[in-house]
């Protein structure tokens, strides 16, 4: 097996600095529960998977050349404009998932539900399993709680009351908000007859089942302690380890991937708006129409010399001057004439 070096040594090094910052985060593992050391283990190794991938991810020509432009364009030239483009990106597109509201309002709901139970569980147990995060009780006191970030004391709060009621449930939340909009989806993957036909159970059914999975054994360990006086808790918490451990091993290798790629979009606007200020629009010399910026065409130019392919014309243009519906309609014509030529339309 090929390993690559240079993301094999940032993976190594990131997880390394994770580490650090649990041990000095934690008060040197004052704060640390022992009980979540198989939740650490698996989040280092989710950790050093998703930086070993992202890092080959973006050692690919057309990627670094989307990631250099874009990290260009956000610093340079109109700074605040970019933030406030990238602010508003992050809250359409990323928090609230307006992208797939074109292709159905239930779609829309039930991705949303997904990524606002995942993120909010993500932010509530990693800084807990880190040791970042703690609770104990105020000195002299029974009802009175303290919240601690990095061991120092944030707020707090009166068991019984309304914040307790919606910190220590904040879990049950994510996951009823999961189990909800991973069913609409399961659903749809085994009625809808074209994604039957397509699909693949690892990388389609497979995240659906381990969300659910999770979110289920989750809820069943508050049940537990809650209504059945701890009956098989002890064997839910081992089932619920065990499915969020499959979760961030599957993470870097899986379909979950795309969580850490989708911020990349953000910049891929930046890239396109930047792009049509400076260069302006292409036209295809084919059919005469706009159908993307100079720019983008420009560096596909590179990447594609890069890759080892070059598809210059004799007349000094290039095959990627021509839009796809040109270049579609270009290859059409040379097989006309090429069966022309030949004798044979038809065969």
């Amino acid at each position: 097996m090929n390993y690559n070096i240079r993301a094999l040594l940032s993976a190594t090094f990131a997880s390394i600095l994770m580490i650090v910052l649990v041990f000095f985060g934690s008060r040197n593992l004052q704060n640390f529960d022992a009980a979540l050391i198989t939740y650490l283990f698996g989040t280092v190794f989710a950790f050093f998977g998703i930086v070993y991938r992202t890092t080959v991810w973006l050692q690919r020509p057309p990627t670094w050349m989307y990631f250099k432009r874009g990290m260009h364009f956000l610093f340079t030239g109109k700074v605040f404009s970019h933030l406030v483009f990238v602010s508003k990106e992050v809250v359409g597109n990323i928090a609230l998932q307006k992208f797939i509201y074109p292709r159905g309002k239930y779609r829309w709901l039930a991705h949303f539900l997904i990524a606002i139970g995942c993120t909010s569980a993500f932010l509530i147990t990693i800084p807990l399993t880190f040791g970042w995060i703690h609770f104990d009780l105020a000195p002299d006191s029974i009802d009175i709680y303290q919240a601690h970030f990095f061991g120092i004391k944030v707020f707090t709060f009166e068991l019984g009351s309304i914040i307790a009621f919606l910190t220590f449930h904040a879990l049950n939340w994510s996951s009823w908000f999961v189990i909800l909009g991973s069913l609409y989806y399961l659903r749809r993957r085994l009625t809808n007859p074209g994604l039957i036909a397509t699909q693949t159970f690892d990388g389609d059914l497979l995240p659906l089942i381990l969300l659910i999975a999770i979110s289920a054994t989750g809820l069943g360990l508050t049940y537990s302690y809650q209504f059945m006086k701890g009956f098989a808790f002890d064997f839910l918490a081992v089932l619920h380890a065990v499915t969020v451990i499959l979760f961030l091993i599957w993470i870097p290798f899986g379909k979950f991937f795309h969580i850490i790629q989708r911020p990349a979009q953000i910049g891929a606007h930046i890239y396109k708006i930047e792009g049509k200020k400076q260069k302006g629009m292409a036209v295809c010399p084919h059919t005469g129409q706009e159908f993307t910026t100079q720019l983008h065409v420009d560096d596909l130019k590179i990447v594609t010399r890069k890759l080892g392919f070059d598809f210059s014309q004799q007349d000094g243009g290039s095959h990627l001057d021509l839009s796809p519906e040109g270049k579609r309609s270009r290859i059409a014509q040379a097989h006309l004439k090429a069966r022309q030529e030949g004798g044979n339309l038809f065969g």
